[in-house]
């Protein structure tokens, strides 16, 4: 029983993470999921910051028993993934652009929240 929530529960935490995925418009040109930070900066310049962030994900794992005839046993570990958030004005009365990249390339594109006056 443990092991099909655990596996519910991953299969959960992977479908969140992939539903956040879009493109943010710059100056007529889409930057998207997949694209390098060169092509990013190319059509949307320089962001308003930068910053490094720890992302939590799951990993699921099966062990082997120490026991003779036993069965193995799935686990669920967090591991931290290093990622960049970069951070991209759009204007006045929009929402900040959050642009999420893993390994130099764009991971997701998410709304921020609309910045004060």
């Amino acid at each position: 029983m443990r092991v099909v929530a655990a596996s519910a529960f991953l299969l959960a935490c992977m479908h969140v993470s992939g539903a956040s995925a879009q493109s943010l418009s710059c100056g007529g040109f889409l930057a998207g999921v997949g694209e390098s930070k060169y092509s990013v900066v190319d059509k949307c310049g320089e962001p308003v910051s930068k910053e490094f962030v720890c992302v939590p994900r799951y990993q699921s794992e099966w062990i082997s028993s120490p026991y003779p005839g036993g069965a193995p046993r799935q686990i669920l570990s967090q591991q931290c993934i290093p990622m960049e958030d970069w951070v991209y004005h759009r204007g006045p009365g929009n929402f900040l652009g959050i642009v999420r990249f893993y390994n130099g390339t764009v991971e997701s594109i998410r709304d921020g929240e609309k910045p004060r006056r």
